[in-house]
C-alpha cells in the first residue's frame, strides 16, 4: 500500500513538472523573452510581405491571385508543422482583375497620364482615341443637354480640384500629442441611432442619379469616362479615429467604384481614376476652348464564380492541451484592392499574425488553448469573409443567438492599419478586459508599446466578432504614410513597408497570442446592453 501510494505521488509529481514544461505561466519573462527573441532576431516578417505583395500582389478577393496567396500561406502553414491548415469558402461573386491600362493626351500636347482603372470597370474595346468631352450636370435635366453628342466620348465630369501644397501630419506617429490624449479618453458605447430622414433622403437621391448618370453615359455610346477622385481632403479610412492626414496628390490616386461584382449589375462605362493633377489639366485645357484629345485603353477581366464560392478564408492553428476546446483567433485581412500590390493594406498585417504562430510553433511551446490564424478575404467589400466565419461557427442572426462554439471563443485580435509599429491595442469599452490587456502590454514596453485604449474602433475585421458579442479586438498602429498615402492606392507597393516595424508587429502578436491562450481564464465580454 505505501508502495503504491510513492509510486503514485511520483507519478503526480512527474505529472505536474510536465505539465509545468508544457504550459509556462502566460507572463513568465523567461519564456516572454523566448517569444520575442524568436520573433525578432530570427524573425521572417519580412519575407511574408515580400511574397504575399511582391509575388501574389494585388489579391483581390475572387481572383486568382487571390487564390495562389491562399494556397501559399497553407504551404507554409504546413511546412511549420500547423495543424489544420484548411480554406473555408463562402459566396462572393465574380473577382476581377486589371490586364492593361494606359492614358495618353494626344493633343494639344503629348503626355503620358498617370492612372488606373476603377474597381470592377469593363473593358474598352481596344485603344480609343477620341475628343475629351466636360460634362457638366448636377441633374437628370442637364444631363439631356448632351443627348446625341458623346457617342464614342472621352467624358469627363467632375470640376478641377484644388492641390494644396503639403502641410500638417503627412507621416502620423502616435509617441505624443492631442492624438494620444484623445485615445486614452474612455468613449462608452453610444446607442445606435437611425440617420434623420433628411440625411436619408439625400443620399438616395445622391445613389439615384448616380445611376442615372451611368444608365445615360451607357445608352449615349460613351467609350470612357475618367475622374480624379474624391473631393474630400483626406484619404479614405480611418473613420473611428478623430484626426485626419491630408492626400498626398503628386501622382498618388485613390480609384473608386467603377462596377459590381454582381454580374447581374446594371451595366457600366469603362472607367478610369487620373491623377488629380493630370485630370485638372485636361479640364482647365477645355474650359479655355483648346480641343483635347486622348488615346485611353482599359483591358479587365471578370473572373465568374462557379460551383466552387469565390469567397476564401484560409486558417490553420496550433492545437492546444487542456484547454484545447478553446481558441485564440488571430486574424488579419489577406485580400486588397487592385491598384498596387497590398503591401501595407493588408500583407503586413497578413504577415504579423502569420509570423505569430510561426514563432510559438518553432519554439515548440505548448499553449494550454487552441491558437488559430484566419486571414479573411472580402474584408474591402464590407468584412465579408470574418463575417461569413462568425455566422458559420459562433453566431445563428437568423435566430440572434450564438451558436455552441461561441462559449469557447477565448479573444480575437486583428491587425489592418499599416506598417507601422504596435503601440496597443483597442479596448473597444470592455471594461472588465481593459486591466488583463494592459497587464498583457507589460513586457512588451521595450518594443515600443504604450497602452490599451479603452476606445472602441469599428471598420475592420475585428468588427464581426465584437457585434457578436465576442471578445473582439483590434491592435493600435501607428500609422505612418497609411492614411495619407498607401491605403487604397496605387503606391501601396513593398517599398512603403518598414522592415522593423513589421518585425515588431509578429513580436507582439506572438506574445499576446500565448498570454491569451495560457491565462487562466478567457477574457470578459461586455453586457450584452453594451454591444
Amino acid at each position: 500500500m505505501r508502495r503504491t501510494s510513492a509510486l503514485s505521488l511520483t507519478g503526480v509529481v512527474l505529472l505536474a513538472f510536465s505539465l509545468a514544461a508544457q504550459s509556462p505561466a502566460p507572463l513568465d519573462p523567461a519564456v516572454i523573452a523566448r517569444v520575442r527573441d524568436e520573433a525578432t532576431v530570427r524573425s521572417q516578417a519580412h519575407d511574408h510581405v515580400w511574397w504575399l505583395s511582391e509575388v501574389y500582389g494585388p489579391r483581390v478577393t475572387g481572383t486568382p491571385a487571390f487564390a495562389q496567396a491562399s494556397e501559399w500561406a497553407m504551404k507554409q502553414f504546413t511546412a511549420w508543422g500547423l495543424a489544420n491548415v484548411h480554406q473555408e469558402r463562402w459566396a462572393f461573386g465574380q473577382g476581377w482583375t486589371i490586364e492593361r491600362f494606359s492614358a495618353t493626351m494626344t493633343a494639344p500636347q503629348p503626355a503620358v497620364l498617370i492612372g488606373a482603372p476603377r474597381n470592377f470597370s469593363p473593358s474598352t474595346a481596344g485603344p480609343v482615341a477620341s475628343d475629351v468631352v466636360h460634362v457638366k450636370a448636377a441633374t437628370e435635366a442637364d444631363l439631356a443637354a448632351y443627348r446625341g453628342t458623346l457617342r464614342g466620348k472621352i467624358v469627363v465630369m467632375q470640376p478641377v480640384r484644388a492641390v494644396r501644397m503639403l502641410e500638417g501630419p503627412v507621416i502620423l506617429r502616435m509617441d505624443d500629442g492631442p492624438w494620444w490624449t484623445e485615445a486614452a479618453t474612455p468613449q462608452e458605447p453610444q446607442p445606435q441611432t437611425a440617420p434623420p430622414p433628411a440625411a436619408l433622403e439625400a443620399a438616395r437621391v445622391r445613389q439615384q442619379f448616380a445611376a442615372a448618370v451611368q444608365k445615360f453615359l451607357v445608352d449615349e455610346g460613351v467609350a470612357v469616362l475618367l475622374e480624379r477622385g474624391s473631393d474630400g481632403d483626406t484619404a479614405a479610412g480611418g473613420s473611428d479615429l478623430t484626426w485626419r492626414t491630408q492626400m498626398t496628390d503628386g501622382g498618388t490616386i485613390f480609384p473608386t467604384g467603377g462596377g459590381s461584382r454582381d454580374p447581374n449589375a446594371p451595366k457600366q462605362v469603362p472607367s478610369a481614376t487620373l491623377a488629380v493633377e493630370h485630370y485638372n489639366r485636361l479640364v482647365r485645357l477645355i474650359a479655355r476652348g483648346i480641343p483635347v484629345r486622348m488615346e485611353v485603353e482599359i483591358k479587365t477581366a471578370f473572373h465568374a464564380e462557379g460551383a466552387q464560392p469565390n469567397g476564401i478564408n484560409t486558417i490553420a492553428e496550433i492545437p492546444g492541451t487542456d484547454l484545447a476546446h478553446e481558441v485564440v483567433i488571430m486574424g488579419a485581412h489577406l485580400d486588397g484592392v487592385p491598384y498596387a500590390t497590398g503591401a501595407t493594406d493588408n500583407a503586413t498585417g497578413s504577415a504579423a499574425m502569420m509570423e505569430a504562430l510561426r514563432v510559438i510553433q518553432a519554439l515548440k511551446l505548448k499553449p494550454r488553448r487552441t491558437i488559430r490564424v484566419a486571414l479573411w478575404g472580402g474584408e474591402e467589400q464590407g468584412l465579408l469573409g470574418s463575417r461569413a466565419y462568425v455566422a458559420a461557427h459562433y453566431w445563428d442572426a437568423d435566430a440572434r443567438r450564438p451558436k455552441p462554439d461561441h462559449a469557447n471563443v477565448a479573444a480575437y485580435f486583428n491587425l489592418d492599419n499599416g506598417t507601422g509599429r504596435i503601440r496597443g491595442v483597442w479596448g473597444q469599452a470592455n471594461k472588465g478586459a481593459l486591466p488583463i490587456l494592459e497587464k498583457w502590454g507589460e513586457p512588451l514596453k521595450a518594443l515600443g508599446w504604450k497602452m490599451a485604449s479603452p476606445r472602441s474602433v469599428g471598420a475592420t475585421d475585428h468588427a464581426s466578432f465584437d457585434q457578436a458579442g465576442l471578445p473582439g479586438f483590434q491592435f493600435i498602429q501607428e500609422r505612418l504614410e497609411y492614411n495619407s498615402r498607401s491605403h487604397h492606392s496605387n503606391m501601396d507597393t513593398f517599398d512603403r513597408v518598414q522592415k522593423e516595424d513589421v518585425e515588431q508587429q509578429g513580436a507582439v502578436a506572438a506574445v499576446f497570442a500565448w498570454q491569451a491562450a495560457n491565462w487562466p481564464e478567457k477574457l470578459p465580454r461586455k453586457p450584452a446592453n453594451e454591444r
